[in-house]
């Protein structure tokens, strides 16, 4: 994608944006996403799927954000297919930070991990029924357990398998979540987390926004957090009114290992999601 197809759809579809500066920030696997101006950022689906996640994003997150706890980059416009793009595209509020898988600086853990506690239990609120479901993200736990098989055999000369195998047999053996879906972010990983003065500025890309288990989005705590501080974010859950219970712990656990696995399995020519899935089954693997 180009500087020249945003600024060819910006003219077509919203003319008032067309000459703000338009400087590329970042190409993930969902979204191309531009800066526009000092306030924008441009997104463009890459694929199908993704443009379907838009349509989740600007229909649920305005409804929602406004209780949330962290920044969170506000659709404000939406596009069509134009210039031989063939894709609904949105424009967000721009969010000042970088992400944390490519931040250097000092971080002020426990303040990060209080944050997210925060953040991720205020939003586990009971979902209305005409909520988005996701296949693969919130589903009970155990419904993971082809995938991981699939995924372990991708990386199975990284870890131990047999002992990986025997921790996910234990951990989706746990009992499901017993209470209505709850809201869940859904792709709460390093790469949507940004960052600025050591600080979580903002949370990024609600495309996987549904309803289902609290666990998904508490996998964060082996996918980023260091282990002294993963008590501090499940108190800030328990304080904010999110799930705390044991079986959930051991849940989240689990979707670290599964989750962790699929970023390992799906990340050729990616090694920022190669080093957060690796340090998520890691730490899953090693740490209760």
């Amino acid at each position: 994608m180009s500087d020249a197809l945003v600024t060819t759809l910006l003219r077509e579809q919203h003319p008032d944006l067309a000459d703000l500066p338009l400087t590329h920030v970042d190409a993930g696997w969902d979204n191309e996403v531009f800066r526009l101006g000092d306030h924008l950022a441009a997104r463009l689906p890459r694929r199908q799927q993704a443009a379907a996640n838009i349509d989740v994003e600007c229909t649920w997150l305005p409804r929602l954000a406004a209780s949330f706890t962290l920044p969170t980059p506000m659709p404000v416009r939406l596009g069509g297919p134009g210039g031989g793009y063939p894709f609904r595209w949105s424009i967000v509020r721009w969010i000042s930070g970088n992400p944390a898988w490519t931040s250097h600086g000092p971080i002020d853990w426990a303040a990060a991990a209080e944050d997210l506690g925060r953040f991720v239990g205020t939003m586990q609120r009971p979902a209305p029924p005409d909520a988005p479901r996701n296949p693969w993200r919130g589903v009970p736990l155990a419904a993971r357990t082809d995938a991981f098989h699939a995924h372990a055999a991708c990386v199975n000369a990284t870890f131990d398998i047999a002992r990986l195998t025997a921790l996910w047999n234990e951990l989706a053996d746990t009992p499901p979540w017993p209470h209505a879906p709850v809201w869940i972010h859904g792709d709460l990983h390093p790469g949507n987390l940004l960052l600025d003065g050591g600080r979580i500025s903002g949370v990024l890309d609600f495309g996987d926004l549904s309803a289902g288990d609290p666990a998904t989005d508490l996998s964060i705590a082996w996918f980023w957090l260091p282990r002294e501080v993963r008590p501090r974010l499940r108190a800030a859950v328990r304080d904010a009114g999110g799930a705390n219970d044991d079986d959930t712990w051991r849940r989240a656990r689990g979707w670290a290992l599964a989750l962790g696995l699929a970023h390992l399995a799906h990340s050729a020519d990616a090694p920022q999601h190669e080093a957060v899935g690796r340090r998520a089954v890691a730490s899953a693997l090693h740490d209760g």
